[in-house]
């Protein structure tokens, strides 16, 4: 009798591996910047002359999608005025952005920005991308709550592309 035969887990492509490591990559450079109170032009620098790979738990390692790395970054800078009010919004009036970690900030900016900014990407994807992202970092309570707030900002910026089918 021969054992059943065992599934192995489906290959991400190469892009999605990429664009997994630079949202990670992303999150930890904006902590970085406001931790460290250095600036871009830097932190870009430094992440540029590294590989930024990145294992997971599916066993990809990839190197960071770095075109995707740096638009996040800018763009998150560019728009966190903007992109911190609407979160603010939907964060309880005793948590707010400031109360919350400095990680968590960086996540909900980030995938804020994809959303609104990176129609390219489809929401799921992006929020999907964010949890795993969350998990990294914090526990089952945390990847829900980024979840939730994320999820939310999709119905606000793409209505359309968030509707029951």
């Amino acid at each position: 009798m021969t054992a059943p035969a065992t599934k192995k887990p489906k290959k991400r492509p190469a892009k999605a591996v990429s664009r997994s490591a630079a949202r990670l990559g992303a999150v930890q450079a904006l902590y970085q910047m406001e931790l460290s109170g250095r600036g871009l032009k830097g932190i870009l620098s430094e992440y540029a002359s590294q590989r930024l790979g990145e294992t997971f738990e599916d066993g990809d390692c990839g190197i960071a999608d770095f075109p995707f790395l740096k638009d996040t970054l800018e763009g998150v800078l560019r728009e966190q005025k903007t992109l911190d009010v609407k979160l603010n919004e939907y964060l309880s009036d005793s948590w707010k952005l400031p109360r919350l970690d400095a990680t968590m900030r960086a996540i909900l900016r980030a995938g804020a920005y994809e959303l609104q900014f990176r129609s390219d990407v489809p929401a799921p994807v992006t929020i999907t991308e964010y949890i795993d992202v969350t998990k990294a970092f914090f526990d089952a309570e945390e990847a829900k709550f980024v979840n939730g707030v994320l999820d939310r900002y999709a119905r606000w910026v793409r209505a359309d592309e968030m509707k029951p089918k």
